[in-house]
């Protein structure tokens, strides 16, 4: 099958000898001068179909045939298209060879001399008497960008137009350097990207995510990501490696961490900015439990942990997570390490895993901690996320600097000191000093994570902007030049124009008294400019449970009440020239109290407020 005669002067290439690049080296040597190059149909749209569906090689099979008309046009070779093109059925198919019989149709045809990579293609070719020449594949043991890298490198990164650049040291102490001061042309970064796809074919294990713009490629200890237009403005290759493999001892963790990891916690989330080494500890927490006589399972997307052999890694299952839990349910893992947490639909395959019994190594980007928990709330229900979680690993520069521990409990929030306002709340714990440093209840409508240390140091800052914020929020539905200030630590004062106060307190007070009920603290109301106005007659009458205010000819009028020249509240005086105070409400007691110990009692006349 290695004929390199030159009888035939008709050659037909196939998408595997287009897409290795050999057939335009040849006509560069000058190997090929006295031919016609014959590209079928089947090929050109198999491979516009492959850079569609944003596969690297379909990209690199198209590049190669413009670059072999500009060859043959240059050299006074005739290039042409032949053949039928295929429908969608036969794309579909063409893995199954409906492709590659379309092109042998063609090289039949015409009579000419088939040209492939493909070794069974040349086979087939060969049983149906049709002259070939199989050129084997060129896969280098060393790939190109490999020369740039050595035992410090962390990430090399190769972009068109610019100098290769490298990362070297260790997470968190890394500097960036210039490994190459000549720039990367489009031609150069093509060749190794070709480089990159046929060694990821012939590569056991070796796997890919394709998506428009972006090629990953896991290939042994490098991942490699291939960006390109619409996505990047130019061509650009990244190649990360792992510079370290660690065991747990060499994080120097402490003998009560230690404890914890081999009996109670099996809801781990492993948080830190990226490239702090979130992903070398996973692998040693991998490591750990395999040692401790468990079985250990991976989901990965790509498959990048350094694990041992015994460790089965995963990917997504027809490109679901969900579906592999589904399977992985199945296997009944002791521990399933999932690197990274990234989705909603991530978190649902996190939560049900843990909550069927499995225990769970989550790695995801932080800045913080706290930022690993609050990618929980709203996804999971608040109540769960401590069934589901218990205990938070912060690192940073390739160390543990916090660990957290989490436990669900009802009380009274810290700053708060009623009773009836107990409720479930999320104890965050720094779990080497035991010291309750977060809570994380539900406050109003909304989850809210409240630091407990400002609350404790004597200010409040924390709860009280908090409250203010929310507060503000309603209140100014009513008025949007509304004012708060908290009182104390389960109370506020409200400062509102006084044409808004008998809407924001509402009929009998229902409107402030859902208000406190939703925010769990006590309300006070007054005017936000407490001008006298003009003052007025009136008599107090009781009746029954009710206080009334009545006026001689005042109507649909706001007036505010003093006691003693404090403010105490304003209302709209009906169409019977009264206002009504319920004995029960805390305006009621104090004007009652008022005129039980004689104080002097005042009411002005507010500014006026139309009946519409």
């Amino acid at each position: 099958m290695d004929d390199d005669s030159d009888d035939n002067n008709k050659l037909v290439l196939d998408t595997s000898i287009i897409i290795d690049g050999k057939v335009s080296r040849m006509l560069e040597y000058g190997e090929l001068d006295k031919c016609e190059i014959i590209i079928p149909t089947a090929v050109l749209d198999e491979l516009q179909a492959q850079a569609s569906l944003s596969r690297e090689q379909g990209f690199i099979g198209l590049n190669e045939v413009k670059r072999l008309r500009e060859l043959c046009s240059s050299k006074g070779i005739t290039l042409r298209f032949e053949g039928e093109r295929p429908s969608m059925d036969d794309i579909k198919l063409a893995r199954h060879g409906r492709i590659d019989a379309l092109i042998k149709d063609v090289a039949k045809k015409e009579g000419a001399m088939l040209v492939t990579a493909d070794y069974v293609q040349a086979l087939v070719a060969e049983a149906e008497g049709i002259k070939v020449r199989y050129i084997r594949k060129d896969v280098k043991r060393e790939l190109s960008f490999e020369r740039y890298i050595d035992e410090q490198t962390m990430s090399l990164h190769m972009m068109e137009d610019v100098s290769i650049f490298a990362k070297k040291g260790k997470p968190g102490a890394f500097k960036l350097v210039k490994v190459r001061e000549e720039q990367c042309t489009h031609e150069e970064l093509m060749n190794m990207i070709r480089e990159i796809s046929d060694a990821a074919r012939l590569t056991p294990g070796a796997n890919e995510i394709s998506m428009n713009g972006a090629t990953v490629i896991q290939l042994g200890n490098y991942r490699i990501a291939i960006t390109r237009p619409p996505f990047s403005d130019k061509l650009e290759i990244t190649v990360v490696r792992p510079t370290v493999r660690l065991t747990l001892d060499d994080y120097r963790v402490s003998k009560r961490l230690m404890e914890r990891l081999k009996s109670r916690a099996e809801g781990i989330l492993i948080a830190g900015p990226p490239g702090s080494g979130k992903s070398t500890l996973a692998s040693s927490l991998a490591e750990f439990y395999m040692q401790q006589g468990k079985i250990v399972k991976t989901f990965e997307s790509p498959r990048d942990l350094q694990v041992s052999d015994e460790i089965t890694q995963y990917a997504p299952l027809e490109g679901s997570f969900k579906k592999a839990a589904e399977i992985l349910l199945l296997v009944r893992p002791d521990y399933t390490i999932f690197d990274e947490v990234r989705k909603s639909e991530d978190f649902e395959v996190f939560a049900d895993m843990r909550l069927a019994g499995v225990g769970m190594v989550g790695v995801v980007h932080a800045s913080s901690p706290l930022d690993a928990i609050q990618r929980f709330i709203g996804r999971v229900e608040l109540g769960m996320i401590p069934h589901i979680l218990d205990t938070i690993i912060f690192v940073n520069a390739g160390a543990i600097v916090k660990v957290y521990e989490l436990n669900l409990t009802v009380r009274v929030p810290t700053g708060m000191v009623e009773q009836d306002l107990a409720r479930p709340l999320i104890e965050v714990r720094d779990f080497e000093t035991n010291r309750l440093e977060y809570e994380i209840y539900t406050f109003g409508e909304e989850n809210v994570i409240v630091p407990v240390e400002a609350e404790s140091s004597g200010d409040g800052d924390g709860i009280k902007r908090l409250a203010e914020e929310r507060i503000l929020e309603v209140v100014r539905r009513f008025d949007k030049s509304a004012e708060v200030k908290i009182t104390g630590s389960s109370s506020a004062l409200v400062r509102v124009d006084r044409s808004a106060i008998p809407l924001l307190i509402g009929k009998s007070g229902s409107t402030i008294k859902e208000l406190e009920r939703m925010l769990g603290i006590s309300i006070d109301v007054e005017p936000r400019i407490r001008s006298m106005g003009e003052s007025v007659k009136f008599d107090i009458s009781e009746q029954g449970n009710s206080l009334y205010i009545i006026f001689e000819d005042i109507v649909n009028k706001s007036v505010d009440v003093y006691v003693d020249d404090q403010y105490l509240f304003s209302a709209m005086v009906g169409k019977k020239a009264r206002i009504k105070v319920s004995k029960e409400s805390d305006v009621g007691k104090r004007l009652l109290q008022a005129l039980l110990a004689n104080s002097r009692i005042s009411i002005f006349i507010g500014r006026e407020k139309s009946n519409g």
